[in-house]
């Protein structure tokens, strides 16, 4: 099985020594992306601007890696706060639909820099 590195500068780098994303044969998996401005490279404000962020920093990478949101097979959602939920449920469905792919949320007590919510996603190419 062949393994290729993805990287792109349209999604924040990594944090740690890891990588964006790593494509192993017909699947990408991606590390979990926290609601970073790759622009700017700061954390930006509340849960649903850091949600709104996190899937286009997934968008970035799934598209580096010749793959989208359409092909997506399983998520895992971490969130700092349950109240979250339903919050981070309606961004997240705005990204998708139709057929949903397969989904585990989980409430975590920090994550890095001190996010809301971080997503990390396993693709189709």
């Amino acid at each position: 099985m062949s393994r290729q590195i993805i990287a792109t500068d349209k999604a924040p780098g990594a944090l740690g020594p890891y990588s964006q994303a790593v494509k192993a044969g017909a699947l990408v998996f991606t590390a979990g992306q926290v609601g970073i401005d790759p622009a700017s490279g700061k954390l930006v404000e509340g849960v649903e601007g850091q949600t709104r962020q996190v899937m286009a920093n997934l968008a970035a990478v799934l598209e580096a890696a010749g793959t989208g949101w359409d092909r997506v097979v399983k998520t895992t959602i971490f969130i700092t706060d349950m109240e979250h939920f339903s919050l981070v449920n309606r961004v997240y469905q705005e990204r998708l639909s139709g057929d949903y792919p397969a989904r585990s949320t989980v409430a975590v007590r920090q994550l890095p820099l001190g996010a809301l919510v971080e997503i990390e996603a396993v693709a189709e190419v």
